[in-house]
């Protein structure tokens, strides 16, 4: 295998934010994988970039490995790039990057412009820790249990405009209304936009004002640790939200993590 293959980062609304490296390495590579050709040309236009161009996207992975693979053996070298931001973070390429990997492909990462990173650089936290889950679900019921699991940790997702206001109000009633919580809104861009406050706050201020854009979102984390016993409470409701019984509840966890049945009986009661 002769060819070089790349993960190119490029900018997430700003066409200034990419870095010399990776205009030198799309300059310069045979073809270039997107998922979208008519957005990637864009940029590839405004840099005067002429390498071929061709998509790759969640539909057409599989087929478009066995091409890149071919291509690399013929020695051609290949960039991958996203609509916006870091490939993978969010966005198609697992399957690509699992079929290269089991071809001993050699795989280089060009670092740019990440929706969540330059988010979290703008947010006042207490600590480092966070949890990013990607785009959140869209029922009450997973958002719930992923918002529960994580509530002891700063939890970041992406999510559309078109359901920011759906997922504002689920956040209301499965945290409460003392809940804090972070929107950054069109990063980058002209009208970029952060606002921070209690939830109710957030709801009251998009209530009144449009949603265009593509989202980052952060839960604060609940103040305070989580104990042993609140860790055993959510694994138990998640559980009881799949309609087993406390009986069945208590011969599940014990056997999972080899925690004491009588004591998750008794919590799965209350």
């Amino acid at each position: 295998m002769d060819g070089n293959f790349y993960i190119v980062s490029t900018p997430i609304g700003n066409l200034s934010d990419i870095t010399l490296r990776a205009l030198e390495i799309l300059k310069n590579v045979d073809y270039i994988a997107c998922e979208d050709t008519r957005v990637s040309r864009i940029l590839l236009d405004k840099y005067s970039i002429s390498s071929k161009l061709f998509d790759c996207h969640k539909f057409n992975e599989k087929e478009r490995s066995e091409k890149i693979i071919s291509l690399l053996n013929e020695g051609k070298n290949i960039a991958l790039i996203s609509d916006a931001g870091t490939p993978l973070i969010s966005d198609p390429g697992s399957v690509l990057i699992n079929e290269l990997y089991k071809n001993n492909v050699k795989i280089t990462a060009i670092p740019g412009a990440c929706a969540l990173i330059d988010f979290l650089s703008l947010i006042p936290r207490d600590s480092e820790e966070f949890s990013f889950i990607g785009f959140i679900g869209r029922t009450f019921k997973s958002q719930a249990e992923i918002i529960n699991k994580y509530k002891y940790s700063n939890l970041v997702f992406y999510e559309s405009p078109n359901r920011l206001k759906d997922t504002l109000n689920n956040i209301l009633e499965i945290s409460g209304e003392n809940t804090k919580i972070a929107v950054g809104r069109e990063l980058t861009k002209v009208f970029e936009e952060i606002k921070i406050g209690k939830i109710s706050e957030i709801i009251d201020y998009y209530n009144h004002n449009p949603i265009k854009g593509e989202l980052v979102v952060m839960i604060f984390a609940a103040n305070g640790n989580s104990t042993e016993d609140d860790v055993l409470k959510e694994k138990i409701q998640i559980l009881k939200n799949e309609g087993y019984s406390p009986k069945d509840i208590s011969k599940i966890i014990s056997k999972l993590y080899g925690e004491n049945k009588n004591k998750i009986y008794k919590l799965s009661l209350n």
